[in-house]
């Protein structure tokens, strides 16, 4: 087949090069991919966006090059060509270009669905950015949803929400490219889908029935890193299943009943006023923290959210432990030796500090845990060298699970609201400061979540029927203070 003279030119045959060596490289990538079992993390967003789009741009030049040496050379005979099929020549040409757009279009949509498909996969989202997704990306494989993909949550179902998470994806990459982007990465993410549209595809609300027996271990800073147990019924759901959500900790999603708040910050820590409705009755009740109060102005203009899921589990897949916290199960799993004297309070020591960067942290804990052993304790160092040595190795690896210095992200800096230790979590709201005009207040009462049914150390537990309930014990002598107190008040002083 004869090509028209009109291709003879560099932009049509730059065109040429880039489409034919764009569609080479594509076969070969993929067939690697075929073939090989661990991909880098680049090598789909190669294969699937970059060089179609290059592809895409090449076979585009070959007609604008032809036109415009149409144009620049002003020859007459070069007219546009007539479609006749009484010719056989031309019904060939037809032919070929009918087969070519054929094959083209479904390579073109092979290729798209691979491409749709990369965007869509938990590699492109925790690996391409892998300096700044670090954090999310390692927390989220230890998390209990570690085999659903992110878009599950993050975009959920509907063309809709694919286009605003591609259209934020685009300032994402912006940012990234150009160090835009905040260290940490703040949240809470304003524009979230809600989660009845996303939680609840999976969590089903209405059958929020069953209790839950919860057992804890955590270990004292004494020289005989003393286990205390404690187990706990969680008040998940009401004692019987036909009640409903009539109580327990998921009543606040009850569909016959509306929770809103205002939060005065924007990791929404502070929340001084509480409105309940009672869909059915009509029901209203304004609660307002009497330590906090806001005036009619600040009511009228902050913004008036909706309790869902994600106020209580804002941290569903990216759980940053506390120090405490992933020490204790360290020991617990027997990464750090339990045996070893005054390793707890060694740990609790070191990571207090804060680190640059990964290295300099490894450095310090490192250095720090043996210089307190080999100057403080010579002959726990002399005889335990080993044990030591492990201990170091098991802080060092829950450590890099949990505390990224690079975007300085850490439990202090991603509050988890479940639980009142590290951060005020239920307390926000159920603080006995809360108080309506009627003067009834949302309840501190420990026992509307859940029961303490054993407490204890090891060997001495006490122990209550699973229908009783005994009064919490602290594991150190701080008197009745944590009946008055927040719990953060001393945890986020003494822990990190």
């Amino acid at each position: 087949m004869k090509l028209p003279k009109s291709i003879s030119n560099w932009v049509s045959i730059t065109g040429f090069i880039f489409a034919v060596n764009s569609l080479i490289l594509i076969i070969v990538l993929f067939i690697q991919a075929l073939l090989t079992e661990h991909q880098n993390p680049y090598h789909g967003i190669i294969t699937y966006i970059v060089l179609p789009a290059i592809m895409v741009i090449g076979l585009l030049l070959i007609p604008i090059g032809m036109l415009m040496n149409r144009k620049k050379t002003h020859d007459p005979s070069q007219r546009w060509p007539v479609l006749d099929m009484n010719v056989p020549r031309q019904r060939q040409k037809l032919v070929l270009i009918s087969v070519f757009t054929f094959l083209f279009l479904i390579v073109s949509a092979m290729g798209s669905y691979e491409a749709f498909n990369y965007t869509e996969s938990i590699e492109f989202c925790g690996k391409l950015c892998h300096k700044v997704m670090e954090p999310e990306y390692v927390t989220y494989l230890h998390s209990p949803h570690a085999r659903v993909p992110c878009v599950e949550c993050h975009v959920g179902e509907g063309a809709g929400w694919y286009v605003k998470s591609k259209l934020s994806g685009l300032f994402q990459v912006y940012s990234v490219l150009f160090h835009k982007y905040p260290q940490p990465i703040a949240t809470p993410i304003q524009n979230l889908r809600p989660a009845r549209e996303t939680c609840e595809r999976c969590h089903w609300p209405q059958k929020f029935y069953s209790r839950k027996l919860r057992s804890e271990r955590a270990y004292l800073t004494d020289s005989l890193n003393t286990e205390w147990n404690c187990s706990l019924l969680m008040r998940i759901g009401p004692n019987y299943s036909p009640m409903g959500l009539q109580e327990g900790i998921h009543w606040h999603i009850n569909t016959n009943v509306r929770i809103e708040y205002i939060a005065t910050t924007k990791d929404r820590e502070s929340i001084p006023w509480v409105k309940y409705t009672n869909l059915k009755t009509g029901e209203v009740q304004i609660f307002q923290d009497t330590a906090n109060m806001l005036d009619a102005k600040a009511i009228d203009t902050l913004e008036h959210r909706g309790m869902d899921c994600m106020d209580c589990h804002n941290r569903p897949s990216h759980a940053y432990k506390s120090a405490i916290e992933y020490v204790d199960n360290a020991m617990i799993s027997g990464d750090i030796p339990k045996d070893l004297p005054f390793i707890k309070l060694a740990a609790m020591n070191v990571l207090k500090g804060t680190f640059s960067n990964q290295d300099s942290a490894f450095m310090y804990i490192t250095d720090s845990i043996t210089n307190f052993y080999k100057t403080g304790y010579p002959a726990i160092f002399a005889s335990q060298k080993p044990k030591i040595d492990k201990a170091i190795a098991g802080i060092l690896s829950a450590f890099s699970l949990n505390v990224f210095p690079f975007m300085r992200a850490s439990s202090k800096n991603y509050l988890n609201h479940i639980g009142h230790l590290e951060s005020d979590g239920c307390f926000r709201c159920h603080s006995d400061r809360h108080k309506s005009d009627k003067g009834k207040t949302i309840s501190k009462d420990c026992n509307l979540c859940h029961t303490f049914i054993a407490q204890g150390p090891t060997g001495k537990m006490e122990y209550a029927t699973i229908d009783n309930m005994m009064e919490f014990k602290h594991p150190v002598n701080v008197k009745d203070n944590w009946k008055t107190y927040f719990c953060t008040e001393c945890h986020k002083e003494l822990y990190p």
